[in-house]
């Protein structure tokens, strides 16, 4: 009988014995399995690439595509992606172009740097045309790095009454319907606007660039004037506005009329397109008669943001391509 006992005692130590071990197993492989995931996780990864673990969930929590996330664990660590994400137009794709900019111009702030790569600052003008995506429509852009096709002509060319402009001046329908309302506009609160040119084609503006390097030479032609296929005027979405009253370029920036366009063209979707002290991102001197037709939604992001069309389009246009 005691013999019985004991070996019940035994039994139960020994099950006893087998529940601990198998207890301690799965606690230590539920644990082990547990760090194995967290070692496939981006969190784990950032953290092993350099960054805090505070950095690497503030960045975790801004991109939500893993490839994102992968570019940034393929280049060296670098604190200054955290700065640059909180700019409003940062876009992920220039983001090596960004910290290379960034590396070589240390005194410039963040919201320039990101506002010169955007725009293809970085790069020398003319070195890469770009197709200009005509389809775009009225939102197409056109600069020293964007090219329309010599053979390109506008849809809906129509001539701008000579109330408005001078004999001969086109540009497209919806371009005008605005121009005529933001003349009317003008003209209540006591401004007469002309246009004095408008759309030219590419053999046009051939011939304008030309003149004034044959002159000037080619470095002052390209701070006044595009070259061909890189003019807004071949869009024919573009103005050059004056008042009937002053219409020199060297005095038109100072007159009352030029105020009022500042402040009322966006009503119209009309914008400054190479705006003062904005030369170093459109590449072009400060124009205060050329004016560009963009549409409403455009131009009040524009008008409100300060930004200048190059910074629009390739932040809301290209970057959601």
């Amino acid at each position: 009988m005691a013999k019985r006992k004991k070996l019940k005692k035994n039994v139960l130590y020994y099950s006893l014995g087998i529940i601990i071990l198998l207890v301690l197993a799965i606690i230590f492989g539920t644990k082990t399995y547990k760090e194995y995931k967290y070692k496939q996780t981006y969190e784990y990864k950032l953290i092993e690439h350099g960054y805090s673990l505070e950095n690497a969930k503030e960045l975790l929590n801004y991109y939500k595509d893993n490839k994102q996330i992968e570019s940034i664990l393929n280049i060296p660590r670098n604190e200054a992606i955290l700065k640059l994400i909180q700019e409003k137009y940062y876009i992920h794709k220039n983001l090596e172009r960004y910290l290379s900019y960034l590396e070589k111009n240390k005194n410039k702030s963040l919201n320039d740097i990101i506002a010169i790569v955007n725009v293809n600052r970085d790069y020398e003008f003319y070195e890469n045309d770009i197709s200009t995506n005509s389809s775009d429509d009225t939102l197409l852009i056109v600069n020293k790095y964007y090219k329309l096709d010599e053979n390109f002509e506008p849809n809906n060319l129509v001539t701008i009454n000579n109330n408005y402009a001078y004999e001969n001046n086109k540009i497209t329908k919806d371009a005008n319907d605005a121009y005529v309302s933001m003349w009317n506009a003008a003209k209540n609160d006591g401004y007469k606007l002309i246009v004095n040119s408008s759309y030219r084609d590419y053999k046009e503006q051939e011939d304008v660039y030309n003149n004034i390097k044959m002159y000037k030479g080619e470095r002052e032609a390209d701070k006044v004037a595009a070259r061909p296929g890189h003019s807004e005027h071949q869009t024919g979405l573009a103005i050059d506005v004056f008042e009937i009253n002053n219409q020199l370029t060297g005095t038109f920036k100072n007159s009352p009329a030029y105020t009022w366009l500042k402040e009322n063209a966006h009503i119209y979707g009309y914008i400054e397109r190479y705006p003062e002290e904005k030369e170093y991102l459109t590449g072009y001197s400060f124009e205060s008669w050329h004016w560009r037709y963009v549409g409403l939604e455009a131009a009040k992001i524009i008008h409100e943001d300060n930004i200048t069309y190059d910074e629009y389009y390739a932040y809301y246009i290209e970057n959601k391509i």
